[in-house]
């Protein structure tokens, strides 16, 4: 059921100061709440080939277990956690979510088999379901339209410091511990991230930075809730400007995901490198580098998007294309220390996107299905993106395996590093759209 809604006096929305202040504390402790998350799923890459030999597995096998049981259950229990929090409580499910997911990480750490270790992300995946739509619907009722997308972005580097963390600390203490004692050491620490999220962050007054205030929430029966989804997907096909950053968004998440849980092992076939050295080369260039293209993302979204909103989407499309050439030169130059140079700008444009996009569909949102649209929008992205990437490159590694030999990740990661060239169109797509949008809804 829709929520009323009252409008606010005339002019720019004034945030009252209390929330002001709170709001940046809030930020910061919903980001590390996605730290862990991510922290949590790049750890699986990191320690990829220390499962993959313990327990004798293909590549098929380990895409499967890095990508799609984790993906199949967040995307699947997202949507209705998300119109659950259109109408509840957001901050307690975000707390609910992250002591689950960190439990689940912890008992993969206790697996003795592939089938155990399947069943422990797929708990994790359950956990994970409960935290970032709710995050995004958040952070949109404490930061304005126009200062959103580098407030998303900020939010946003949780993916960066995250898988910073991931290599940093998975790939050296596999080896010196063994990789079950990494799932315990990065999965606990989440507990106390929830027990702050509880007990320190408040719910924000939905609506509040778009000069809007909640008059009154009632509880829904399954047919609404039922109904709410139902319209969800119905807004997004509906709404260009969410449709083209949703297929843009999967699209490069697919590449994304693909790299990144695929990245120690390319390192270790292709260039000889040790656990301990990938840590230290991919954990400072994840983190740094994507953090930095994030932020400037951010940034370059909210200022050019000033005088044309058009830009809000294409400088994601500029990052891709631009990258895409870096992408490829990387792959192919067997030096490791010149393929780096391609690397490290590839990284910085990579990163663009996950903030404006993120903003693109809070800001076309309805009021009342912020938090809806943004679990739609991840259960199609985590479904194919997550599900598929590292489940594709690993298949695709699989199969050329007998062409290729040693160099069959290689290609593997090439050849589907490609699809970010189709992400960028329908992010040009996107900018036209949400233009016409934002000034029909004026």
């Amino acid at each position: 059921m829709a929520e009323a809604v009252t409008a606010a006096p005339k002019g720019a929305v004034q945030i009252p100061d209390d929330v002001k202040r709170h709001r940046t504390y809030a930020l910061v402790i919903l980001t590390l709440a996605y730290t862990s998350s991510y922290l949590d799923r790049t750890i699986m890459g990191a320690v990829a080939e220390h499962i993959k030999e313990d327990l004798n597995l293909s590549d098929t096998q380990l895409g499967l277990l890095t990508g799609f049981a984790f993906a199949v259950f967040y995307a699947t229990l997202g949507v209705p956690l998300a119109v659950l929090s259109d109408r509840m409580n957001r901050r307690n499910i975000v707390a609910g979510a992250v002591t689950v997911w960190s439990v689940m990480t912890a008992a993969c750490g206790l697996a003795q088999n592939y089938t155990q270790l399947l069943l422990a992300r797929i708990g994790v995946g359950i956990g994970e379901a409960g935290s970032s739509p709710q995050s995004h619907s958040m952070i949109a009722d404490m930061y304005a339209e126009h200062e959103r997308s580098r407030a998303l972005a900020f939010y946003a580097l949780g993916v960066y410091v995250g898988g910073m963390l991931g290599f940093l600390i998975g790939a050296p203490l596999a080896e010196i511990w063994g990789w079950r004692s990494v799932f315990l050491v990065v999965g606990l620490p989440g507990l106390l991230i929830a027990a702050l999220i509880y007990f320190t962050v408040s719910e924000p007054v939905r609506g509040l930075a778009d000069g809007l205030a909640s008059a009154h929430r009632k509880t829904q029966t399954f047919d609404e809730a039922k109904a709410a989804m139902l319209a969800g997907f119905a807004f997004i096909w509906k709404s260009k400007a969410c449709r083209h950053v949703v297929i843009g968004l999967t699209l490069t998440s697919f590449v994304g995901y693909g790299g990144v849980m695929w990245a120690a092992p390319f390192l270790k076939r292709t260039h000889n490198i040790s656990g301990t050295e990938i840590g230290l080369i991919l954990g400072p260039i994840v983190g740094i580098l994507g953090a930095s293209g994030a932020l400037l993302g951010g940034y370059l979204a909210d200022r050019l998007g000033k005088s044309d909103k058009r830009w809000n989407a294409w400088i994601i499309a500029v990052g891709k294309l631009a990258a895409a050439p870096l992408g490829l030169a990387f792959y192919l130059t067997d030096d490791f220390n010149t393929a780096l140079i391609f690397y490290l700008p590839a990284t910085v444009l990579g990163a663009f996107y996950l903030g404006p996009s993120f903003a693109i569909v809070q800001s076309t949102a309805p009021l009342a299905m912020r938090a809806t649209l943004s679990a739609i929008m991840l259960f199609i992205l985590n479904l194919i993106a997550l599900g598929l990437g590292p489940l594709a490159v690993g298949a695709l590694s699989d199969a050329l395996k007998e062409s290729y030999q040693q160099d069959s990740l290689r290609y593997a990661l090439m050849f589907t590093s490609l699809v970010n060239v189709w992400a960028a169109i329908h992010f040009v797509l996107a900018g036209n759209a949400y233009a016409k949008e934002v000034a029909a809804k004026a």
